[in-house]
């Protein structure tokens, strides 16, 4: 797993948090799941905007719960996420992870339209 798979991209004059789980097998969607508070954490609360691309990763019950502690120890820190290539995310994994963080996951077709979402207000 490369370390380029968790970090900061510009876009539109604004720093997004790229989380790139694409074509990751679940032990991999894991791991980084469990690595992302170290790097939300490091910035101010509510200020960090997330954007998560899940294209063609695989998922089992240890990949979820990762994902699931990860979404309500970084909560506090999130501005905004977005989602996007959850073909292979089942939705009601999606809507369980949402009622056990509270937080949103709003899904976008491709990651220009999540980048241009996250950075707009």
């Amino acid at each position: 797993m490369s370390v380029l798979r968790i970090g900061f991209i510009g876009h539109a004059g604004t720093r997004v948090l790229l989380v790139d789980f694409s074509n990751c097998v679940a032990a991999e969607v894991e791991k980084m799941a469990r690595a992302v508070p170290d790097v939300v954490t490091t910035q101010p609360h509510g200020s960090v905007l997330i954007l998560c691309d899940f294209s063609s990763a695989s998922f089992d019950h240890d990949a979820i719960r990762a994902l699931k502690e990860a979404a309500v120890f970084n909560k506090p820190y999130i501005k905004k996420s977005a989602w996007t290539g959850t073909e292979s995310f089942p939705e009601e994994f999606r809507q369980n992870l949402m009622s056990f963080s509270r937080r949103e996951f709003p899904i976008f077709k491709s990651r220009e339209d999540a980048l241009e979402w996250l950075v707009a207000d």
